[in-house]
């Protein structure tokens, strides 16, 4: 058998078309269609003379995987097409028609049907589109129905991909029924569709429950965001509009986005109620509403039914591996007091007040871990916990300590949920930051931008690695897809700014920075980011102006020391690089190497980095293309060192 008869044989007769004798001139034109689309159809036209037409149809109709039904006055009344129509809705492969406007009979009301009567049924109207889209969405391998424009129009070809759908053309949920066609509800959404989830509202009497409430439409968020045809816009971005009063058409403009995701969150004696609302941000409407009444021990139902119902609302639903199967696997769990942890662990770290905060998050992950232990989630939260605690509070000894223990506890993630980008994107920071392992933190950052669809902090750290190892293209683009997904986040536009800034493209680097503060005119480090633009390009009283707004002391003491120098100012100059040594001390050897680099004074800069490399300084990872460091860049112990930390 030829490849070609190969491929016939296994997609012979996918597509099962019932419909009632009487109608057989109506279903007629519609079987064309599908077969002009590309699809291999049967109906009982085909049945040979000698052949048992029932054995036939019944192997026919198990092995279909759209059972596509013509509804009508005529077949509503028929036994063997309900027969075939509860067998399609069983196998979750229905795809209800009507095609003289009369509605299914009794039993197959809660499916939305596609009304294709009157002049509908021409193959180039969009109704005739939506069915081709549906019967498409049930087939595994073909992303999208070919456009017919008229009768023995030249087709386009099927596209090979995943199954587009979870179980059949309509999710149903307990507590209500959702229906959704792929192409049938919402027309003119251009694909891949993108959707804010805005922070659900805690209607529970504990105001703190906030945390919950938050959590649940973060991990809502994270579901979705395994459906590689949805874009899914940020955390930060769409938190923006908690207490904002701001329209559904505004907040969607603002945020550049199709469908907005509302709900409120009730949680109290062991009771959950979740009421969610699907918007158009087109025009503000509803498009889609429902209520979730569950034990708090069914929230991971929960979680997957609203993601689940959510896509299929939006005419795409969840690929094959998208879908979570074992929890594990994918990073989560299915212990609610585990769960419960994690979201109080992330609520604190992702405040980054203080390393009190830090360590009462990090100890509430612990607590998740000990209660499930395979909970891979908090596991790779930890990790980054450790890791920030020891950039940014403690000694050399316990730093590498800390670093170790991050970069176990991520391998660790990565070993429970191999399919969890988060893991693998908290092991690319313990190695490359902590350990300054250059070439070890290649694989796990490759592997979590991979894996990931959604998540603007894989994305945002995976171009900061790329740019810090001279990987420019990959950064921009990893970099310009965060800012996309999360347009209100200014920590995304500070990396922007800093991986623009190492390709020396500083006018860019300091644009960056400016919409960096249009979002969050206190966000930290930015002023001092744009003012060492400013002093590459040589504009030193922008660069002064710069400096003297920014609260980081390492950043503008580091400036500063260099800004004095260069205007003459030797005093000052050294008195802002005594003051970076007594406000810093080690946690600012690169720092200083910064300085003395600009100053000239090349031998103490390679004793100065000798330390930091000794002690891990984090500040290392900026070697490669600092341009603080460009007088220095030609020596040799510059190579050796970059070797030694394998950037070359």
């Amino acid at each position: 058998m030829t490849d070609g008869e190969q491929i016939v044989e296994k997609t012979k007769h996918t597509v099962f078309v019932s419909y009632s004798h009487a109608d057989r001139s109506e279903a007629l034109p519609i079987i064309k269609a599908l077969e002009d689309a590309g699809f291999n159809v049967w109906w009982d036209g085909l049945i040979k003379g000698g052949v048992h037409a029932a054995q036939e149809t019944a192997d026919v109709l198990e092995r279909a995987r759209a059972v596509l039904v013509l509804w009508s006055k005529n077949s509503a009344k028929s036994h063997w097409v309900q027969d075939e129509a509860t067998r399609g809705r069983d196998r979750g492969c229905l795809v209800p028609v009507s095609i003289d406007g009369h509605e299914p009979p009794l039993g197959f009301g809660q499916f939305q049907f596609i009304d294709i009567s009157g002049k509908k049924n021409n193959p180039g109207s969009p109704e005739m589109q939506k069915v081709l889209h549906a019967v498409s969405a049930l087939h595994e391998d073909i992303v999208s129905p070919v456009q017919i424009t008229s009768p023995g129009a030249p087709q386009a070809p099927l596209i090979a991909r995943r199954n587009l759908i979870i179980g059949g053309t309509a999710t149903v949920l307990a507590g209500g029924t959702i229906a959704a066609w792929v192409g049938g509800l919402f027309d003119g959404k251009s694909q891949p569709s993108s959707i804010a989830v805005l922070p659900f509202a805690n209607l529970s009497r504990d105001p703190e429950q906030v945390y919950f409430s938050d959590g649940l439409a973060s991990e809502i968020r994270s579901e979705l965001s395994r459906n590689p045809l949805l874009q899914i816009v940020g955390q930060t971005s769409s938190n923006s509009f908690r207490d904002k009063q701001d329209d559904a058409k505004s907040i969607a403009k603002k945020l550049g986005v199709s469908f907005l995701l509302d709900g409120n969150v009730q949680k109290a004696d062991g009771q959950l109620k979740i009421t969610t609302d699907l918007i158009d941000g087109d025009t503000g409407l509803s498009k889609w509403a429902e209520t979730f009444e569950r034990p708090i021990a069914d929230v991971f139902a929960v979680q997957e039914e609203i993601a689940a119902a959510v896509a299929s609302a939006m005419s795409v639903a969840m690929s094959s591996k998208g879908k979570r199967g074992d929890s594990h696997q994918n990073g989560g769990t299915t212990n609610i007091a585990a769960f419960d942890a994690y979201l109080r662990g992330r609520d604190l770290f992702e405040l980054h007040i203080d390393e009190t905060s830090e360590r009462a998050a990090l100890a509430k992950f612990e607590e998740s871990i000990q209660i499930d232990p395979e909970y891979a989630a908090p596991r790779a939260a930890r990790a980054r916990a450790l890791a920030v605690i020891a950039n940014q509070y403690v000694s050399s000894d316990e730093r590498f300590r800390l670093y170790d223990e991050a970069a176990e506890e991520a391998t660790r993630a990565t070993e429970i949920a191999p399919e969890f980008a988060a893991g693998f994107n908290a092991l690319g920071y313990a190695l490359f930051y902590g350990k300054l392992d250059v070439k070890g933190a290649r694989t796990p950052y490759d592997r979590a931008y991979a894996l990931a669809k959604s998540d603007v902090d894989v994305f945002s750290r995976y171009a900061i690695y790329c740019a810090r190892t001279g990987r420019f293209s990959e950064a921009y683009k990893a970099i310009d897809q965060a800012s996309k997904l999360d347009p209100l986040n200014a920590s995304i536009f500070r990396s922007m700014g800093t991986i623009k800034y190492a390709g020396k493209e500083y006018d860019e680097a300091i644009a960056a920075g400016r919409r960096a503060l249009e979002i969050n005119p206190e966000r930290n480090s930015v002023h001092g980011d744009i003012g060492d633009s400013y002093l590459m390009l040589g504009q030193l009283g922008k660069a002064r102006q710069e400096y003297a707004l920014e609260k980081n002391s390492l950043i503008t003491l580091t400036g500063k020391a260099i800004l004095e120098h260069r205007e003459g100012n030797r005093a000052e100059a050294q008195k802002n690089f005594d003051g970076l040594v007594a406000d810093h001390g080690d946690n600012g050897l690169y720092q200083q190497a910064q300085v003395l680099a600009q100053w000239g004074e090349t031998d103490r800069v390679f004793a100065v980095l000798s330390d930091a490399q000794k002690l891990r300084d984090s500040g290392l990872i900026y070697l490669l293309h600092d341009p603080f460091l460009d007088p220095v860049r030609d020596d040799e112990r510059f190579n050796d060192l970059l070797l030694q930390l394998g950037f070359l």
